[in-house]
């Protein structure tokens, strides 16, 4: 394929949506993927309206073969993408206390340990030949936890961490791995509007400079 691919894990109505849009208008074929199937049948409708081509995949990010099928997948129709976005994560607040070991691990499956083994399904030579980009989606409980979200805070912090090893680690490779931390409530104002976030990820993809990107009305 001649067009650049954005695939993005964790499509909606939100942020995900938002960002897949900021590049697809620059010319990139997007692959979206999500666990809903139909709202995906109807994001690419909505996508192909504006002009954006679109292909999706529905997938479970708490389950990594599917994801591991899903990169399968991409890679044997469309060939090695140049960008990766994870916008996965559980942000339902938890009962303070009440959070047993059981959930602990399975929100980090979702928010942490599925979003590496994307990483990994993506970053090969091929990728580094590409200079290929990665960006998670990160959040201001990395930088100010609550007890309200504790799995998300601990989640959070440990995706956070996970960037900064990672972009040094890579980046001999010619891949950018790097994160945009959204500390707010993502459409809750003008300046937490999703389109707007969505330019923090496309000014990171083509610096390429430092592997955070704090979004926050202090820093507007």
């Amino acid at each position: 394929m001649d067009k650049k691919i954005i695939v993005v894990v964790g499509a909606g109505q939100g942020l995900g949506n938002h960002v897949a849009k900021r590049f697809g208008k620059e010319g990139f074929c997007v692959v979206l993927m999500a666990r809903n199937e139909q709202s995906l049948k109807e994001y690419e409708k909505e996508f192909t309206a504006e002009s954006i081509e679109t292909y999706t995949y529905a997938v479970d990010a708490v389950k990594p073969e599917m994801l591991t099928e899903a990169f399968h997948w991409v890679e044997s129709e469309f060939g090695t993408p140049d960008v990766l976005i994870y916008n996965v994560g559980i942000t339902t607040p938890d009962e303070p206390g009440k959070v047993d070991n059981a959930e602990l691990i399975h929100h980090y499956q979702v928010d942490v340990a599925s979003a590496y083994h994307c990483i990994r399904q993506i970053a090969n030579g091929e990728f580094g030949r590409k200079n290929g980009t990665i960006i998670l989606t990160g959040g201001g409980l990395a930088l100010y936890p609550s007890a309200a979200y504790l799995p998300l805070s601990l989640d959070k912090a440990a995706l956070r961490a996970m960037v900064y090893a990672l972009h040094e680690k890579l980046k001999p490779q010619g891949i950018f791995v790097g994160t945009v931390t959204v500390c707010g409530a993502i459409g809750g104002s003008d300046f937490f509007a999703p389109s707007r976030i969505a330019e923090s990820y496309w000014k990171m993809y083509n610096e390429r400079n430092e592997c955070e990107t704090v979004y926050a009305e202090t820093n507007k």
